[in-house]
């Protein structure tokens, strides 16, 4: 049995109640994200002539910024490990030479945060979902069902800028994969007299020759 994962997409229709507190998470982990990469590139700038001490060098995670900015306490806490997760997955990409430098993050750009399951802190109900740090649960519009042997791991919560709000919900399964027996075997070998030639019969296939017929 290996595991798989799925997403499955629904629109959300929060109260305003509902819709400040998704707001002020996106901010949060907005400033959040900015925040420690505004330090990861002053690291950067400052050791980039030495990478045994840029490699060593450590890091500010989102506790650091709790004591100076209480209000960030309002949010879930998932939502912003998950912006850690995010910037240390791009400064990875960067470091390995396939992106550039990870760019801020402005209010202008797709609004989301990603929360995980962790002690049934997420669950979807009748018509409506529970996400961490909400008192009630949020109306969803499930147009499909989720199967029961799919695990929900985490949810992504999305504000177009037309202002509507989606979930991507995340689920794990098992699935047995069983290996098809091979039953017949041909060997194509180029030829420069041909497409190729083969194994089998050692029959020819001769070229399209598309742009001569053209």
């Amino acid at each position: 049995m290996t595991k798989h994962n799925k997403a499955y997409k629904f629109r959300l229709y929060p109260t305003k109640e509902q819709t400040t507190l998704l707001k002020k998470t996106f901010g949060c982990v907005r400033f959040v994200y900015n925040k420690m990469l505004a330090e990861r590139k002053e690291i950067y700038d400052r050791l980039k002539e030495d990478k045994g001490a840029l490699k060593s060098a450590k890091h500010p995670t989102p506790a650091k910024y709790k004591s100076a900015y209480p209000w960030l306490h309002e949010v879930d806490s998932l939502a912003l490990a998950n912006a850690q997760i995010s910037l240390d997955k791009a400064d990875r990409s960067f470091f390995k030479g396939n992106t550039k430098f990870p760019k801020f993050k402005s209010k202008q750009h797709k609004q989301s945060y990603t929360t995980n399951v962790v002690n049934g802190n997420i669950k979807l109900l009748e018509a409506c979902i529970k996400l961490p740090k909400f008192k009630n649960p949020m109306k969803i519009k499930q147009h499909r069902q989720i199967p029961n042997d799919q695990k929900i791991k985490a949810c992504t919560i999305t504000m177009t800028a037309s202002g509507k709000y989606y979930v991507s919900i995340l689920t794990e399964y098992e699935k047995e994969i069983k290996e098809k027996e091979i039953e017949h075997i041909v060997g194509l070998d180029f030829a420069m007299d041909g497409l190729f030639v083969d194994s089998e019969t050692g029959k020819k296939a001769n070229y399209p020759r598309y742009y001569r017929q053209t």
